[in-house]
């Protein structure tokens, strides 16, 4: 009898917790935790970017090709610290590479290099940032043609003081100065030439010359 009591409440309490079994079988599981998204990155300031470029090498260029030609006019231009008006200064440095220049002024960094110049003048260039280096004889000047504005001018080397003072000195004559007409030489007149002048009705100076000669018989 007592076993008999027994196996009907084990399956009551079977029966009672199936229920409760199932449901937990037939809950979705759980997804994972979506990861969390990585903190974009701040942008940095202008000054902090300026100071990014500034510490960035740009002493090379490997599309830059430069001829025999190129690499004699790089011997001219004139390197070191050069003083410009109102303060300010530029200096240009030898890149990595011959041929090439670091020029450098207050907020501005360029690489460049020689171009053909139909004036003569030594030129330099940075086509990616749009800036020009101008050397002439006694001054040279920093141009930025894609602000459209002069960065630095009547900038002087100890060369081209030299060459300035040299100016003041003994100044070359300048193209717009058209030289002067030559005068014809007049031919000085003979005492036969005058004595004709005197005769009426000589007017070339061949009959004048005729009629002061003696007739003779």
């Amino acid at each position: 009898m007592q076993v008999r009591f027994v196996v009907p409440a084990c399956l009551a309490l079977f029966v009672a917790a199936a229920p409760a079994a199932f449901a937990q079988a037939d809950k979705p599981a759980d997804k994972p935790a979506a990861k969390k998204a990585a903190p974009a990155k701040p942008k940095l300031a202008r000054s902090a970017q300026k100071a990014v470029e500034e510490v960035t090498p740009i002493d090379d260029d490997p599309k830059v090709q430069l001829t025999d030609a190129d690499l004699e006019v790089a011997r001219q231009v004139h390197v070191g610290d050069i003083p410009c008006e109102l303060g300010a200064s530029v200096k240009v440095a030898p890149g990595r590479r011959a041929g090439l220049f670091l020029v450098t002024t207050k907020g501005y960094r360029f690489l460049m290099h020689p171009v053909e110049s139909r004036t003569g003048a030594i030129r330099l260039e940075d086509p990616k940032r749009g800036a020009m280096w101008l050397q002439l004889g006694n001054k040279s000047m920093l141009m930025s043609q894609k602000l459209g504005q002069r960065l630095a001018d009547e900038c002087q080397s100890p060369q081209q003081l030299t060459f300035a003072e040299e100016l003041k000195r003994n100044p070359r004559p300048s193209i717009l100065d058209a030289p002067k007409p030559v005068q014809e030489a007049v031919p000085a007149a003979t005492p036969a030439s005058a004595a004709a002048a005197a005769q009426p009705g000589a007017t070339r100076p061949e009959e004048a010359a005729g009629a002061a000669l003696p007739k003779t018989n």
